[in-house]
């Protein structure tokens, strides 16, 4: 444990953002599990009903810096063609 005030309340600060991060990347997983759980059923509407969704949960965690933009467009990416993929 750090003896310095400012270096204790890193590891304060760092230890509620890791919690944070690991949520953000939790619903990402999940969101992205649920919308291939439905193209593999092959329920062409429901997949493009869910597309929209997993697309934002992704774009926000982009957006609190958890993803990084390319990382977010290729997963958008790979989830568009599967998508596609279903006509």
């Amino acid at each position: 444990m750090p003896n310095i005030k400012s270096a204790k309340k890193r590891v304060l600060v760092t230890e509620k953002k890791t919690i944070r991060n690991r949520v953000i990347k939790t619903q990402v997983k999940n969101a992205i599990k649920k919308f291939l759980a439905t193209v593999a059923e092959g329920d062409k509407e429901a997949a493009a009903a869910l597309f929209p969704q997993t697309c934002s949960v992704i774009d926000g965690a982009v957006a609190k810096g958890v993803l990084k933009k390319n990382t977010a467009a290729n997963k958008k990416s790979g989830l568009a063609k599967k998508l596609n993929e279903m006509a």
